[in-house]
């Protein structure tokens, strides 16, 4: 882990395992790895308004040769159809170390982030396809303070 943001990473992992087996987060990726760091931490990310548009903003594809740290956002192509809508949404999860990342597919889950592309997808929905990681520094940059009301998801 990396100064100053460890205490960050360790709260994020933990608030999302405690979402394991919830389908509160289904098809919301980017919302759930976005949640853990934003209500773990009381504080405010900035990135996309999709998977996809996150990596590109975060420079993921420059990450690909490594297994992700903890803590990073690890990023997949995956395209499909929202409301009647085809387009390459992506898909995210939240790396908790040893290879593995928490994610929402149909669930909140933990897989390693290479068997995430052999995940079965949703109706009208390619299967993942991984396009690499962004680290914490990244993810966090220009981020800040809020209070997020009990119970509340971004």
């Amino acid at each position: 882990m990396t100064e100053p943001f460890d205490a960050y990473i360790v709260a994020a992992i933990r608030w999302a395992e405690a979402r394991i087996g919830s389908r509160d987060y289904a098809l919301r990726c980017l919302a759930f790895v976005e949640d853990a760091y934003e209500q773990a931490n009381r504080i405010e990310l900035f990135g996309g308004s999709s998977a996809t548009e996150s990596a590109l903003e975060y420079g993921a594809s420059a990450n690909v040769a490594l297994e992700p740290p903890p803590g990073a956002f690890v990023f997949y192509a995956c395209a499909g159809l929202i409301d009647g809508q085809p387009h390459d949404w992506g898909h995210v999860g939240l790396c908790c170390g040893d290879g593995q990342v928490l994610h929402a597919w149909d669930q909140v889950r933990r897989d390693d982030y290479r068997v995430v592309e052999t995940l079965t997808p949703a109706p009208t929905w390619e299967a993942p396809r991984f396009i690499g990681w962004s680290p914490v520094e990244r993810v966090l940059a220009g981020y800040r303070p809020r209070i997020w009301s009990a119970g509340a998801q971004a």
